[in-house]
């Protein structure tokens, strides 16, 4: 076994490899961008090397500087995690140049399943089904028009190379194939540094149901089950479990048999995942997808059903290790799910969000894990993924397991981040989730039925309760201007725990909600119950709290207040028996930028980098059309035009970096004919 390891990623990967490293007693040696020189992944390692700036390209992207880095501290290995250079062939053959074991399968082997059209070629060789689709690499433009036509609508096209959903485009509309494959190849370009792309037949309803395989150098393959992928957005997975309610025993075993072969065409050694598509009318007609050579985000749902260290048996492998266990040893017992929390904004359109982690509580121990690369204190930016944290559990069933989930992501509290965490726990409440009733387009489909419908009353009542002064309930004053404290209506009572606090509060227009309240655990943190609601008492506590303004989380979303004239603002008043709100604005849901500084301006929807300008000054454009696309965290955000006019200013070009809410462009609406 080795005695020191390099781990060539950041983050919460990062730190999940270096706690089996610190359990084998191996030496884990960190690096860091100067982005991340404070970061958890850099604390929890036995040393760590500076490799560059923030730019990926310039620090966990070089291939030289984290060979020197190895060098420096006398590694003999390296564990690429996931992400960045994990499936690189490059890198694995100059890790193995560079005398250093690459935590992973061969360059062959990424080489060959990194490349999605041979990849489909050597598994269909070996008897593996593969989603009919076009054929031959590099094709041209018109080329995969061509063969789109021929595949019939609609199709997927895909990046050869790399995963993650990135550069994936859904194509119903022939009229539009040729500016989604531009769009695709930019994206695949930007991610993985090669836009070549393939054309496959689009499954609807489809499954997303992936096989876990472990294969060593002596010739041994076993599949440790699969997982359900199906929940994703945008081709991003969100919500994974295992094992699936889709499959039989013999539908798992065939598509098990079927991992192994695939595995066993391209050569692989260490630990990958064969992708399948699956339709869900029909499990038994499943079709390879791609195979993923490198550990994946999802893998701790598997750690979890097998009670197998998939990093240990990397390890292992890679070390020159047989694999401990056979088929006939693998056992799956319970079910595991995994959420994945980032930072992004539901309601902008899962815009990608950042800010400094003021506070943090994250569930674990017993039957909750999360792995996370979060402490409090750290700044989260724009420049990497967005992904933060993974919260999954272990039940002895899915509706336990589904349960057990809901609860722990009410227990994560990432303060002054916005995060997605309040929209996971909806869509794991969603029907068709609960009965496993699963697609790939469910979370599209559904997707306003999973953000909050306006606010509910108990966020206004936990401003004006929480908010000081105007949040401690009246106590009147003695002659003299001394308070009792047994005449504050707060629910305080002598040794014991504190009574619940009754209180009507009243928004414009509508009729008085009833609202209990009483505190609970810290000083700032209130347990709130809407009486008529029926819903259970959510907890609410204080992100911050200024002169003019309130941040506060409620069951797992952040809302802000601000006390000013303007109307934009919050005014908060109480009067004998109900608190009154004027307004309210928790965000601003508007993705293109449009009317934050005026109907005309585009302002940047997120911290990124203006990639693509298809206009000028002067150019005329209708309502909708796409104007510009800033990139952030690895995703394309396209700006439109907020109605038809004529472009009258242009702030930016190719590869300027932007702020949030930095105007990008001004497009003056058409005077109306007549006026």
């Amino acid at each position: 076994m080795f005695s020191t390891v390099l781990v060539a990623n950041r983050g919460e990967i990062a730190v999940r490899v270096i706690r089996t490293l610190r359990e084998l007693g191996i030496r884990s040696v960190a690096v860091f961008s100067d982005a991340d020189a404070d970061a958890r992944h850099v604390r929890e390692a036995d040393t760590a090397v500076r490799i560059g700036p923030a730019a990926a390209a310039e620090s966990y992207l070089s291939v030289e500087r984290l060979l020197d880095a190895a060098k420096r501290t006398g590694a003999e290995a390296v564990h690429p995690g996931y992400g960045f250079l994990a499936e690189n062939a490059a890198f694995a053959q100059a890790c193995a140049e560079a005398g250093l074991a690459f935590i992973g399968p061969p360059a062959s082997a990424i080489s060959l399943m990194g490349d999605k059209i041979r990849a489909k070629e050597t598994v269909k060789a070996a008897g593996v089904p593969v989603v009919p689709g076009s054929s031959g690499s590099g094709l041209t433009d018109a080329e995969l028009v061509a063969a789109a036509s021929e595949i019939g609508m609609p199709v997927l096209l895909k990046p050869s190379a790399g995963g993650g959903g990135k550069g994936m485009r859904l194509v119903r509309d022939e009229a539009v194939l040729a500016e989604e494959i531009a769009a695709a190849r930019r994206e695949a370009r930007s991610s993985f540094g090669d836009d070549t792309l393939l054309v496959e037949r689009w499954v609807d309803r489809p499954r997303h149901i992936e096989i876990q395989v472990l294969a060593d150098a002596h010739g041994n393959v076993v599949h440790l089950g699969e997982r359900e992928c199906s929940l994703q957005r945008r081709h991003q997975k969100v919500i994974e479990e295992a094992p699936s309610v889709l499959l039989d025993e013999k539908t798992r075993a065939a598509m098990g048999a079927a991992a192994v072969d695939a595995a066993r065409s391209c050569g692989y050694v260490g630990a990958g995942t064969v992708e399948f598509i699956v339709p869900g009318g029909d499990p038994s007609s499943y079709y390879f997808m791609e195979m993923n050579t490198r550990l994946q985000v999802e893998h701790p749902v598997t750690e979890l059903i097998t009670g197998l260290d998939l990093v240990e048996l990397q390890l292992r492998v890679a070390s020159g290790e047989a694999l401990p266990v056979t088929q006939d040893d693998i056992r799956l017992t319970g079910h595991a799910i995994e959420a994945r929390v980032c930072a992004e904004d539901p309601a902008r359109g899962f815009l990608p969000s950042g800010g400094t982690v003021l506070a943090l509580s994250e569930p674990s121990g017993g039957a909750v894990r999360t792995d996370s690369g979060l402490t409090a204190g750290v700044p989260v930016g724009s420049t990497y993924d967005p992904m933060l944290s993974k919260v999954i559990v272990h039940g002895p069933d899915r509706p336990a397991a589904l349960r057990m989930l809901r609860a722990a992501l009410a227990d994560t509290v990432i303060l002054g981040v916005q995060t997605n965490a309040g929209f996971l726990r909806r869509l794991l409440a969603h029907p068709d989730v609960v009965s496993g009733d699963l697609d790939t387009g469910l979370v599209e489909r559904d997707l306003a039925g999973l953000l909050p419908e306006g606010v509910p009353p108990e966020v206004y009542a936990a401003a004006a309760l929480l908010e000081a002064p105007l949040g401690r309930p009246h106590t009147p004053a003695r002659p003299g201007g001394w308070v009792d404290p047994f005449d504050a209506a707060n629910g305080w009572r002598l040794g014991g725990t504190p009574a619940w606090t009754v209180h009507h509060f009243r928004l414009p227009g509508q009729d008085p909600v009833e609202v209990r309240t009483r505190k609970v655990g810290a000083e700032q943190d209130i347990l709130l119950d809407a009486v008529d609601s029926g819903a259970a008492p959510a907890r609410a506590r204080i992100v911050s709290r200024t002169p003019g303004a309130l941040t506060l989380e409620l069951d797992g979303v952040t809302h802000r207040f601000t006390h000013a004239a303007s109307p934009e603002g919050v005014w908060l008043g109480r009067d004998a028996d109900s608190w009154h709100v004027q307004t309210h604005d928790p965000v601003v849901a508007n993705l293109s930028g449009a009317g934050r500084a005026g109907a005309d301006t585009l302002a940047a929807p997120m911290p990124g980098t203006v990639t693509v300008v298809k206009v000028a000054v002067g150019d005329k454009v209708t309502a909708g059309q796409s104007l510009l696309v800033v990139e952030a965290m690895k995703m394309e955000h396209v700006i439109s035009a907020p109605h038809a006019g004529t472009v009258t200013e242009l702030d930016v070009s190719p590869g300027t970096t932007v702020a949030m809410d930095q105007v990008l462009a001004v497009v003056t609406a058409d005077e109306e004919e007549g006026a």
